[in-house]
């Protein structure tokens, strides 16, 4: 049994590296055109923030550069995403190889990274799950950090895939105190009604001998959007506080808040068929037989039952098990059938659907410099999440969950003598706490994303009942899991580097978990006993690169990592909990090589790899194997003082190992069932390696095999009347398709964006335009709808900003 605690009440603790990254290169232009330096890395004029300003711990928890580090890795300043126009996680594809995401309802909430669900983490710290729960804000971040692959053993335990580390922005710049009170204030305005306002203001704060800063942003958004029906609001605060103590202390505390009420919750696309990827044209009609008999607005149990009680006998699905299937005529379209061509700006949503988010992240840092390069550091970080959501085809959902971390570390160089060998060593330990709760209904089966005409629009007969309704004899919660755990680990990492050239990372890491879940929703299938376990892990890394002339860093690396398998409150399923399987192994094999080259003005990296891992799948949640190999290259290149370009791209392949029998929402035509007679309900397959799916191992098609971005961007010198610059680029997906045997297949496309601006003195005035040549493309939706739904890319779009630096 897991000990009860309670969540950390105002600026909660944090853990996590110390990253201070530019924390006012949007506030004060010359913060990226001063001379960089990093490491051995010397360049003068990087007017896009594409070079790293300092070494940082990203990786291994131990400040190194990431041209020196033996992993795959990239990061983002915040001029950079300014320059790209970047504000959503999803379009991450531009600067950062391996990050091309299938759709999560329209939500980037996460990315994908090598085809898998990657992790977000805030200053070191893994968040709570959000797989397409809220958009995951951006705007106030000083630098964005890509890592592909496992966490290292000061993280914790994660999956193999990646993570994305938010760095946000501090009263420091390039590890310097604010010297004086900066500010910026701006507006964005656009089409379909974006308006978002941000302001932002840092102050030194030196008390007597104790020298500091305090660092504030704000965001408000209230926007429309490309999709009809929804319309993005959310409001963004982040403070930051850092002081010197004086002695060799130090500390950094601050914290996020966060609110949202647009992030609604989109499958795009229903009655997904070949004709209507290809021409646009959509099966329409409407069903019937069922009446919203109240006239509430919407079908309740009683009104979709044929003689059942609810929650057993009130289905509208018909389970697929290898044969012919009778026709229902709750399923079949009896009015207004025919075809018509759809405008990507329709998609899948009503009055009646919602997304209400609130996060609160804290975090605590107490840092004692002991001299001669070793340090010691107290850490602590609280997150918190609570959502509430309701999906008009049949899916409402409530998580709140919060999660707290302390991590002890010290960092202690050991060289031999003679200076030949030389090490720094990072070692501690860390504490980590679960505590949620997560609520759904889709058990009983009153779900049809098929059944709303979308060229007709909503109608109370596809507006399904939720329990947020209260309605005497509707839906209640079937799924009510209440989740706790716990991971306690100690770690230790070696950075050693042998004659200068040869450098070894060798790390490992603990933990011992406890979990303990129950199910008490009224139509559950798992045991409605609480449910506890424990598990003990080992995971370990090991690294090699070696500096060749030249410029040339050859490296290798093996991960053996583990994590829990978390569900998207962060609970933990207690069927998964009862059978052992909720901490589950992975492991990464990679191999590249890192350059720097013509006088240190291009910079990359090449690298292959192979990855095992496991994922949740399907409406049980089974835990499911995968295998996924590929190449990744990525190139940042200064050609002038005012003309650079980025390349990124990779090639990649996923492969789930079968069996897989998820329970797998399948279109009616492969039950043998004509769209007209089984858009009115769902099929379903309860074991899709044998009714309906592929018997073995199959492709993870949802993501394309080949991407590839470049994008150059020229900025003028200084002129007396200001200066001027422009970014443009274009990213290239291959096919992607659903992973039935005869799934609908997504055609390859180009995006090209593009971004205009001009400065004079203070003001800066920006034209962003995503998309320029409106550009037609799907994206497939995650999960198990992604055979029955997938989400129109965004048409073209244009914005402009006008910014007031103080």
């Amino acid at each position: 049994m897991s000990k009860r605690r309670r969540p950390i009440s105002g600026a909660a603790f944090c853990a996590g590296i110390v990253f201070a990254g530019s924390a006012h290169t949007a506030v004060a232009r010359t913060a990226v055109e001063e001379t960089v330096t990093v490491g051995e890395v010397v360049v003068t004029a990087d007017k896009v923030g594409l070079l790293e300003r300092r070494p940082t711990g990203v990786v291994f928890g131990l400040d190194k550069p990431l041209i020196e580090t033996p992993r795959s890795a990239s990061f983002v300043s915040d001029t950079t995403l300014d320059r790209y126009g970047i504000l959503t996680l999803d379009k991450l594809t531009a600067v950062s190889p391996g990050t091309y995401t299938a759709s999560f309802f329209g939500v980037a909430g996460s990315v994908e990274i090598r085809g898998t669900l990657a992790e977000n983490y805030f200053r070191g710290f893994k968040r709570i799950e959000n797989r397409g729960t809220y958009s995951t804000p951006v705007g106030d971040a000083a630098e964005l950090q890509i890592v592909r692959g496992p966490p290292s053993p000061i993280f914790g335990p994660g999956k193999v895939g990646g993570r994305v580390n938010f760095i946000p922005k501090t009263a420091q710049d390039s590890g310097a105190y604010l010297t004086h009170p900066v500010g910026e204030i701006s507006l964005t305005g656009g089409g379909y009604d974006k308006k978002l306002a941000t302001g932002q203001f840092g102050v030194p704060l030196n008390l007597g001998a104790v020298r500091g800063g305090v660092y504030a942003y704000g965001e408000v958004e209230d926007s429309g959007s490309f999709y009809r029906g929804i319309h993005p609001a959310h409001e963004l605060g982040e403070v930051s506080v850092d002081f010197d103590l004086g002695g060799g202390w130090s500390t950094a505390f601050g914290g996020m808040i966060y609110n949202s009420t647009g992030d609604v919750q989109t499958p795009g696309w229903n009655r997904v068929t070949q004709d209507l990827i290809d021409h646009q044209t959509y099966i329409t009609g409407r069903n019937t037989v069922l009446v919203d008999s109240n006239h509430d607005g919407r079908l309740e149990p009683t009104e979709i039952s044929l003689g059942g009680t609810y929650p057993i006998g009130t289905s509208l699905y018909k389970a697929y098990f290898g044969f012919p299937l009778d026709i229902d005529p709750r399923f079949v379209l009896d009015t207004g059938v025919g075809t018509t061509k759809l405008d990507p700006r329709t998609v899948f949503v009503s009055r009646a659907d919602f997304s209400n988010t609130t996060t609160d992240t804290a975090y605590l840092d107490i840092v004692k410099d002991l001299g001669a390069n070793r340090t010691i550091k107290l850490q602590q970080f609280y997150d918190r999440l609570s959502n509430a959501r309701f999906v008009s085809y049949g899916f409402p959902a409530e998580y709140r969950a919060w999660t707290e971390e302390t991590r002890l570390s010290l960092t202690l160089p050991v060289n031999a003598p003679g200076g030949l060998i030389t090490s720094n060593n990072l070692l501690g330990a860390a504490d980590r706490y679960y505590r949620g709760e997560k609520k759904e209904t889709f058990n009983s089966g009153l779900i049809s994303l098929d059944r709303r005409d979308l060229s007709f629009g909503p109608t109370p007969t596809d507006v399904f009942d939720s329990p947020f309704n209260h309605s005497p004899g509707g839906l209640d919660w079937e799924i009510d899991v209440h989740s706790r755990w716990n991971d306690i680990g100690v770690f230790e990492t070696s950075d050693i580097t042998i004659g200068g050239r040869l450098n070894l990372i060798l790390g490992g890491r603990y933990d011992h978990y406890t979990a303990t879940s129950q199910d008490t929703g009224i139509f559950s299938f798992e045991t409605p006993l609480e449910v506890s376990g424990a598990q003990d892990k080992w995971t370990y890394t090991a690294s090699a690169s070696y500096k060749l002339p030249w410029g040339f860093m050859p490296y290798v690396t093996y991960d053996r990592s583990a994590a829990l398998e978390i569900e998207q409150a962060g609970d933990i399923r207690p069927a998964n909990i009862q059978g052992g399987a909720f901490v589950s192994n992975s492991t990464l094999a990679e191999a590249g090589v890192k350059f720097q080259l013509l006088n240190k003005t291009l910079i990359g990296s090449l690298d292959i790899y192979r990855q095992t891992r496991t994922q949740l799948s399907g409406l049980n949640s089974i835990v499911q194997p995968t295998v996924g190999k590929g190449f990744e290259y990525e190139f940042r290149y200064l050609a002038t003082n005012n003309l650079s370009f980025t390349l990124v791209g990779d090639f990649q392949h996923t492969e789930v190992i079968g069996p897989d029998k998820s329970v797998y929402y399948i279109p009616p035509a492969d039950t043998g069932t004509a769209g007209i007679n089984g858009y009115g309900g769902a099929f379903l397959t309860f074991d899709f390696s044998q009714w309906g799916g592929k018997p073995g191992n199959y492709s993870y098609s949802l993501v394309p095999h080949a991407v590839s971005s470049l994008f150059a961007t020229y900025s003028s010198d200084d002129h007396p009347w200001g200066r001027w610059g422009a970014t443009a680029g274009v990213t290239y997906a291959s096919k992607t398709s659903g992973i039935t045997p005869v799934a609908v297949t997504y055609p390859a496309y180009e995006l090209v964006n593009m971004s205009l601006f001009f400065e004079r003195g203070p003001y800066d005035i920006t034209l962003n335009i995503d998309n320029l040549f409106d550009k037609l493309y799907f994206t497939p939706d995650q999960g198990v709808i992604a055979d029955i739904g997938v989400l129109p890319g965004r048409g073209r779009e244009w914005r402009l900003t006008i910014k007031r630096r103080f």
